[in-house]
């Protein structure tokens, strides 16, 4: 083969190459459209709002004004006072959520009669919406014909809670209705990396004698934690950013002891009108997820790298 047929067929190659990358390119639009469309286009337009001093029924055109969003928002101490409570929520609820989720992935996988039903029994809060997760937590946190007073009352540990007024109670318990609705997703998870390992692994460990701990420790563990430390960063991200199901519950109350900066954000915008200073808090907000993001990919990285 001569140097001059190699140049051109390595050319030829090249040039279908970029042609199939046209023709993917030419696939994936219908789909990054509307992503571009629904998620970049409003994320931009929330970055220049926080920079203006935009509010509903003003009649004067929006003002540019910079940074000053973002200065009063460094001494807004409601604000975080709020973020403080966002995190103890999304501390709260994805520690116990990823643990309860875990233990429950190791039951459903064992060759249990009937397993298929407590599979499907299992992901039922996941595919209930939230709205009707807050709504009937409601009914159980009843006051006076809740189920959980009615059954404290009958087992004689008091009576007559009030769990989502009680200042001291209320962000207790909307972070049990946190991991209860978000428990299932955690579970599928999990329950898929353990069912891709393989069980001869398992068979030689106990073959050594290594009993059921070690076998998790050194089997289970390592097969499943690349899912469980994406699951469990995808749910802190989901649940820092949670709205529906605490409003439903509380709408931020009592007092302000469960208003997570979401919500915070929403009163300023349509509460208060406030739009420009609600952009700024949600820049804030993805901030602090994309500082999240990155701890997470960097740690993935490394791992990549070590193994």
């Amino acid at each position: 083969m001569t140097l001059a047929t190699a140049t051109k067929r390595s050319a030829k190659g090249a040039s279908a190459r970029r042609g199939t990358d046209h023709g993917a390119w030419f696939l994936v639009l219908p789909a990054l459209i509307p992503i571009l469309i629904l998620s970049v286009g409003p994320l931009l337009y929330g970055i220049v709002l926080a920079f203006t001093d935009s509010q509903s029924g003003r009649t004067e055109p929006t003002q540019w004004i910079g940074a000053l969003n973002f200065q009063d928002l460094l001494h807004d101490t409601l604000f975080w006072d709020s973020f403080r409570i966002g995190l103890i929520w999304a501390f709260g609820v994805t520690v116990p959520q990823f643990f309860l989720a875990l233990g429950l992935a190791l039951l459903l996988n064992q060759p249990l009669r009937m397993r298929w039903l407590a599979r499907a029994l299992a992901i039922i809060p996941w595919a209930m919406p939230e709205v009707v997760v807050g709504i009937m937590w409601r009914l159980v946190y009843h006051p006076d014909a809740g189920v959980l007073n009615e059954t404290m009352s009958d087992l004689g540990l008091g009576e007559g809670t009030d769990w989502l007024t009680g200042t001291s109670t209320a962000l207790l318990a909307v972070i049990v209705v946190g991991v209860w609705a978000g428990m299932p997703q955690t579970t599928v998870a999990l329950l898929a990396g353990l069912q891709n390992t393989p069980r001869e692994l398992h068979e030689a460990a106990a073959m050594d004698g290594a009993g059921a701990w070690r076998r998790f420790r050194t089997v289970t563990w390592p097969a499943i934690k690349p899912i469980a430390l994406a699951i469990t960063a995808l749910n802190f991200i989901w649940n820092f950013n949670s709205f529906a199901l605490v409003y439903v519950l509380t709408q931020g109350g009592p007092g302000g002891r469960t208003r997570l900066p979401m919500l915070f954000a929403y009163e300023e915008a349509f509460r208060y009108g406030q739009f420009g200073y609600a952009a700024a808090m949600g820049c804030v907000m993805v901030a602090v997820i994309s500082v999240i993001l990155a701890f997470y990919l960097v740690g993935r990285l490394k791992g990549a790298d070590e193994s």
